[in-house]
């Protein structure tokens, strides 16, 4: 008989298609029972091969020998394969949970996928849309193929790092936005496809959190993946998840902090909120730089209950404390922070505002960006593509009656002119450089063109400052240094000779490395009128700090060593973050 007498013989409904209708014109399957495992499967949200075969109606065998030999597709035993998690990886556990297929191995620009019907476009084209492959199907029986895809999900899962939350967290409906938007954004699982991804990244950012990192680093190589946090100032390795997810993590990074995911040519900037209660929210700054083998993310983390420690948890000597709230209550002047990147300059300024925000004065901060929310205080993130640089907010500012305001950092001539001249008309000004040390400070803004009787007249006072590690208090151990090294190192005769007991680190499970949290040495330099005149005389920044130093102004390494003869740090700390 013939092809077109076998169709006359057995008839499909016309409303079938694909390969259930390959079945029943092969006389597999009964049009009717078709029909019943159809709307079975629409209504168990499975396929329709998976319900002939649970339901009896055909053998898995059976289909797929038809599916192959009618649809030219190669039939393969998946238990001959070994299946290679790194291909798996390729496609999201999503995808191949909901359309039960199976990545098997991959030549060039060609992926072969393992399905139970060849048919079904749909699934076809997902995965090429999300693999940027070429994808080749090739059939296998239902059943071995979802206990394959069962047990690959199972393996690539237990290569995650460990995920247990001691806390009992919700790993997967944490309350993550992206920083800058409103609630109607917030980021859900339906954002990024892999649900192990998820839970691994908002994981990473749990435990900074609680262990007092300040940054994460995402950091990807030719062969590995690392993940650093920087805890006391130093970077830690905490993971290492495989390579191959280098991508995923970057698209879920870049998703939660509403950034282009197609965009991976240039930097990017984002901003991620996490809410950890109703009382409680801690957001991440987050940057992306292209290199030579993905993305590199660093997220900096932003505590605002760091704003509201306090001057006295700062570390600052009594003098030097005194003379920061002095000019505080100043009202107009410019205080200036400076000190390198990671040195504490925006917890120096915040703390500094906290104290000044209360109802009866107007604060303005412009920043890039916007670090801590602070309530009662105005901030605006600057934005120099739309033209809101530092110097327009200004300007805006001084257009609303402010007593008080804050500059992020002062960058160029305009946006220096500005904030002097708001500082001698009646306003008090906070701002930050990146200089050395104090003296150094008022010959950079001379550089910039600011003239030398402006920075004499409206700069009040210049703090320069450094973060330390703490010893450990519960293993700090005593250490025997001689004389001459400790004059060496700059102590005083008088201290040498006084039998000061230093400490150094050991280390325990309290603390990392044997020290424990940071404190903050300074450099605090008040503009006197003897600096003044050095300064309207062209002075240099020598001139300046031996003149602070006649005044009794401690330079940085001066009270390194003070915090040094406290027990509070380490000589070798000092050393790594100040000049002998």
């Amino acid at each position: 008989m013939n092809d077109n007498a076998s169709l006359a013989s057995n008839p499909a409904r016309p409303g079938l298609g694909g390969l259930p209708q390959r079945l029943v014109q092969d006389g597999l399957v009964e049009e009717a029972v078709m029909l019943e495992a159809l709307t079975a499967a629409q209504e168990h949200k499975t396929s329709v091969v998976t319900q002939l075969v649970s339901s009896a109606a055909a053998s898995a065998r059976d289909i797929a020998v038809a599916a192959s030999t009618e649809f030219g597709v190669p039939l393969f035993d998946l238990e001959a394969v070994n299946l290679d998690l790194e291909t798996v990886r390729l496609v999201s556990d999503k995808l191949l949970a909901k359309h039960r297929v199976l990545p098997l191995f991959k030549r060039g620009k060609r992926l072969f996928v393992a399905v139970a019907d060849p048919t079904s476009l749909h699934t076809i084209d997902e995965i090429r849309f999300q693999t940027g492959l070429g994808i080749e199907a090739v059939v296998v029986e239902d059943d071995k193929l979802q206990k394959a895809v069962d047990k690959a999900i199972e393996q690539a899962d237990a290569q995650m790092p460990a995920l247990a939350d001691e806390e009992g967290v919700d790993l997967e409906s944490l309350d993550v936005s992206a920083g800058d938007e409103g609630p109607d954004d917030k980021v859900t699982r339906d954002d990024v496809e892999d649900a192990p991804i998820v839970r691994f990244v908002n994981k990473i950012m749990l435990d900074a959190i609680r262990r007092g990192a300040s940054d994460i680093h995402f950091e990807p190589y030719e062969k590995n993946y690392r993940v650093r946090y920087r805890m006391d100032g130093v970077p830690k390795e905490i993971a290492q998840p495989p390579v191959q997810l280098s991508t995923k993590l970057a698209a879920r990074l870049k998703v939660m902090s509403r950034l282009d995911i197609a965009e991976r040519r240039v930097p990017q900037d984002g901003r991620i909120k996490m809410r950890l209660s109703k009382n409680r929210a801690i957001d991440f700054r987050v940057s992306t730089c292209p290199m030579l083998f993905g993305e590199k993310i660093v997220m900096r983390i932003l505590d605002p209950s760091q704003a509201s420690l306090g001057i006295d948890a700062l570390g600052y000597e009594a003098v030097q404390k005194e003379l920061y709230l002095k000019n505080l209550a100043r009202p107009q002047g410019m205080i200036l922070v400076t000190g390198p990147t990671g040195s504490g300059k925006t917890v120096s300024l915040y703390t500094g505002l906290q104290i000044l925000n209360r109802e009866d004065t107007n604060i303005s901060t412009a920043e890039d960006p916007v670090e801590i929310n602070l309530a009662g205080i105005n901030q605006v993130n600057v934005n120099p593509r739309v033209g809101l640089t530092f110097a327009a907010a200004l300007s805006a500012f001084l257009r609303q009656d402010p007593d008080v305001i804050m500059v992020g950092e002062i960058r160029d001539l305009e946006t220096a002119e500005i904030a002097i001249k708001a500082s001698q008309t009646g306003h008090l000004v906070l701002s930050t450089l990146h200089t050395n040390d104090a003296p150094q400070t008022l010959g950079r803004l001379v550089d910039m063109g600011v003239k030398p009787y402006a920075v004499a007249t409206s700069v009040s006072l210049i703090i320069a400052q450094r973060l330390a590690r703490r010893l450990c208090t519960q293993c700090k151990q005593p250490l025997d240094i001689p004389k001459e090294a400790l004059l060496k190192e700059g102590f005083s005769e008088a201290d040498a000779a006084a039998g000061m007991k230093l400490f150094g680190p050991k280390g325990c499970t309290n603390c990392t490395d044997g020290y424990k949290g940071r404190t903050g040495i300074y450099q605090v330099l008040p503009v006197t009128e003897s600096v003044g005149h050095i300064i309207l005389a062209g002075g240099s920044a020598v001139e300046i700090r031996n003149e602070a130093a006649k005044q009794g102004v401690w330079d940085l390494r001066r009270s390194g060593l003070e915090k040094v003869k406290a027990g509070i740090t380490s000589l070798e700390e000092i050393n790594s973050v100040t000049i002998e």
